[in-house]
């Protein structure tokens, strides 16, 4: 049986690490969580949401999966963002991509890859909807991370046209949605500078309306 010992070993002294530096660390994590930003990410391993944010364990409630997508299908997503929102009440959601993105190169190639494929659908779609000006670059890399960028921009609109976000902002929550992108080689946060903190901010067809309450009538 493998037991891979080492990860363990990792562990305790990552542990121990952390109470020294303060006792009460663990206590405290155990406690509460009380995060003021949801990211939204790519499952990629090289993109550690923590790590790059600077931040510590308790301080950012993660999503992650292939390329940062995020779909009205996808009750999982859906469920994440509403306990970040509705519950944990973070102030920023953050949708974040990487550039040289495997999901995505893999979407814009014409090769079957096998059930990741319904899921890539998503990306060929966006792909399409943009393909005039993503296929004037004629430099494949560029292409890429254009087409990362991209992405992320209209995930950022994904999460702004869910109930659950409107509704937080009919409530006068204080809620932004932003767009960042990660560079691999440099270590470095793109703010692509697409952030919603209303609505209002949105088009026309994608501002919710509340439910009506339903009239009472007495006989």
């Amino acid at each position: 049986m493998i037991r891979l010992k080492h990860i363990f070993e990792n562990n305790r002294a990552w542990a121990e690490a952390m109470q020294k530096e303060d006792p009460e660390f663990f206590h405290k994590l155990a406690a509460q969580q009380s995060p003021e930003y949801l990211w939204i990410g790519c499952a990629d391993s090289r993109v550690p949401a923590n790590e790059i944010m600077g931040l510590m364990p308790g301080e950012v409630f993660v999503h992650r999966n292939v390329a940062n997508i995020v779909v009205h299908s996808d009750l999982n997503c859906l469920s994440v963002i509403q306990y970040a929102v509705e519950v944990l009440k973070v102030k920023h959601i953050i949708v974040c991509g990487h550039y040289g993105c495997g999901g995505v190169t893999a979407a814009m190639q014409h090769k079957e890859f096998g059930l990741i494929d319904n899921w890539l659908r998503h990306l060929k779609d966006i792909y399409q909807r943009h393909d005039p000006p993503l296929d004037s670059i004629t430099d494949e890399h560029d292409r890429l991370n254009q087409f990362c960028e991209v992405n992320v921009i209209e995930q950022v609109r994904n999460v702004c046209h869910t109930t659950i976000v409107q509704g937080a902002w009919r409530r006068g929550q204080e809620l932004a949605v932003h767009g960042w992108v990660y560079g691999l080689t440099n270590g470095l946060l793109k703010d692509l500078e697409v952030t919603v903190t209303s609505a209002a901010e949105l088009d026309s067809l994608y501002r919710m309306e509340p439910k009506p309450k339903p009239s009472i009538t007495t006989p």
